[in-house]
């Protein structure tokens, strides 16, 4: 019998492209051969700036309103972040009275640093020391380009000519300091020598010393020098090189707090970040789920959760991540990939079969051992197949998608009830309808049909006329809005079997249907909404999704409706009476 021909080491297919590659150089690499950093290990957290609300919100699309400037500050706060880049207070008016608003409402903790940047001419650094004025932490970050391509082409100027940009800017700033300022303030200072990734060593080194001299940096006054890879061109290990090399030839670096500004360009910039550190940074500029420019900044939630997952305390908490994440969301109107790292709604979630039965196993081997000790299974180490973390750790689960026989066609929960029913499901519903039908399979044995998951489905959330069931049952609503744009809702309804006229105004039909139900004793918040059309043409039907908080549980509901609005008050209903039904 003949045997296969094996394949042989070297036998591929690949074939040169013909892309342009002549136009690009290769990074440079660094001449450090006794590099110490490969043998390092991060064992406790750096020290972080979030500028979400300066490289964050200057590159949305639609920049932050001042209401969510400080509804993201205010996150970052109970985060934990100690220094935060508020703005750049001399751009324009917009971030300077922001500033000044967190400064004269003293929402500013006492531990809590704010940073402002500047560029280094002298009517922007007055403009910006000045929106710090009666701040209780205030550092001034002044930057300027020393790379190359932007000495040679942007500025047309020399080696000495940008140093003494630097050195003139560094000066500037303390004479303005010393004008603006007083006792009330602890006044610090950074100085970020721009494109450092594309910047001659020796150079940046040049330009950061000289910067030093005018500073004068000593026991109890600090400076921090931020070497930003505004683009990132290297890989990560010859970014950790750099960092070795300047942390080495800094003078004064007992005084110098190094600071890593990575930007994802590569794709690597969590992992430059981490090498940074091991070279010799202090501290990491980063923004919530890699906001920014392009590619965006390095992530701070990877970064923190990396060290958490490694058992090293990051000082930021992370304990609710899907808060943080729709905070994020709705400050940044954009969403967070479902795939990304610990805090995507699928990273807790197993599709493949023999992934949900390894976990299963795993789960049940962590019973097992923690029993045997004599212990819970919070008290020993953790080690579930493919969860590099537990889920409820960071407030949420493990969650297994049910697949589905092959009666419905690809398989998959969300595939039936797009595919037959025309609902688009938002992937946190999903989630949780897979739950249900998960509880159905484990009491009954065997596979699910398509039939069963809608019945299934039409019981869990949609009204039953014939049978009615939970404590509202909606007949009908009118709205009304004032010259103000305030919405009033008077709706007559069912409450507990009784005929009952509810009342409510808000900014929109939803949030005065919240109100209204504020009034029979239903505490419900509004946490996410999506809306799709079921068909095309005139008499389309509407499909509303609510995700809500009701007292204290997590709940969607759904609702049909010809009329959008009243989509979404059937949808508001749904997740009431299910909370009402899981709680009787």
């Amino acid at each position: 019998m003949s045997q296969p021909t094996p394949i042989t080491t070297g036998s591929h297919f690949q074939r040169p492209t013909g892309m342009p590659i002549h136009k690009y150089d290769r990074y440079e690499q660094v001449d450090i051969p006794d590099r110490t950093w490969p043998e390092q290990r991060v064992t406790k957290a750096p020290r972080w700036l979030s500028t979400d609300l300066r490289d964050g919100n200057q590159a949305l699309i639609d920049p932050m309103s001042p209401a969510r400037k400080r509804e993201m500050f205010d996150l970052l706060v109970r985060m934990g972040y100690k220094e935060i880049e508020v703005g750049f207070p001399s751009s324009g008016q917009t971030d300077f009275d922001f500033v000044r608003s967190i400064i004269e409402s003293d929402a500013i903790p006492e531990d809590v640093t704010i940073s402002v940047l500047t560029q280094a001419r002298e009517e922007l650094i007055e403009r910006t020391v000045e929106s710090v004025k009666g701040a209780h932490r205030a550092t001034v970050h002044l930057y300027n380009a020393t790379a190359p391509v932007w000495r040679e082409v942007v500025f047309r100027g020399s080696r000495d000519q940008v140093r003494q940009i630097a050195v003139d800017g560094t000066r500037l700033v303390m004479e303005y300091a010393d004008k603006l300022l007083d006792e009330r303030t602890t006044f610090g200072y950074q100085y970020s020598p721009e494109i450092f990734t594309d910047t001659e060593l020796d150079f940046a080194l040049e330009v950061c010393e000289g910067v030093m001299d005018v500073w004068g940096p000593r026991e109890g006054r600090e400076i921090i020098l931020n070497l930003p890879a505004t683009v990132e061109r290297s890989t990560p290990s010859t970014h950790a090189d750099r960092f070795e090399w300047m942390s080495r030839n800094l003078s004064r670096r007992e005084y110098v707090c190094l600071s890593v500004h990575p930007h994802n360009d590569r794709g690597t910039a969590v992992a430059a970040a981490e090498l940074a550190l091991m070279a010799g940074a202090d501290r990491i500029e980063g923004c919530l789920f890699g906001q920014g420019e392009r590619t965006g900044n390095v992530d701070l939630v990877t970064l923190g959760m990396n060290l958490f997952s490694q058992g090293v305390d990051p000082q930021i908490d992370f304990s609710d991540i899907d808060e943080i994440r729709r905070t994020a969301e709705y400050c940044n109107r954009m969403e967070v990939h479902p795939r990304h790292p610990y805090a995507g709604d699928l990273v807790y979630t197993a599709f493949s079969g023999s992934h949900q039965d390894a976990i299963k196993k795993g789960f049940e081997a962590m019973e097992a051992k923690a029993a045997a000790a004599g212990r819970t299974v919070d008290e020993i180490t953790w080690a579930v197949p493919y969860l590099p973390i537990d889920p409820k750790d960071v407030g949420r689960s493990y969650e297994a998608v049910i697949r589905v026989n092959s009666q419905s066609g690809k398989g998959g929960i969300s595939y039936v009830l797009k595919n037959d029913h025309n609902l688009d499901l938002p992937r946190r519903m999903q989630i949780e309808f897979s739950k249900i039908i998960q509880a159905k399979t484990d009491a009954e044995g065997g596979e699910v049909t398509p039939g069963a998951i809608w019945d299934v489905f039409r019981d869990e959330y949609l009204p039953n006329p014939a049978n009615p069931w939970g404590r509202v049952q909606l007949r009908a609503g009118q709205t009304t809005t004032d010259k103000d744009g305030v919405d009033t809702l008077t709706a007559r309804a069912d409450v507990d079997g009784a005929p009952t006229v509810l009342t409510g105004a808000g900014n929109g039909p939803i949030s005065a249907f919240f109100a209204a139900l504020q009034s029979i004793g239903i505490d419900a918040r509004l946490l996410d909404y999506q809306e799709h059309t079921m068909s095309e043409g005139a008499s389309a039907q509407a499909a509303s999704y609510i995700e809500c908080a009701i007292d204290g549980a997590v709940l969607w509901g759904i609702g049909i409706d010809a009329n959008t609005t009243r989509a979404s008050l059937k949808a508001v209903v749904s997740a009431v009476n299910r909370a009402a039904r899981q709680g009787a």
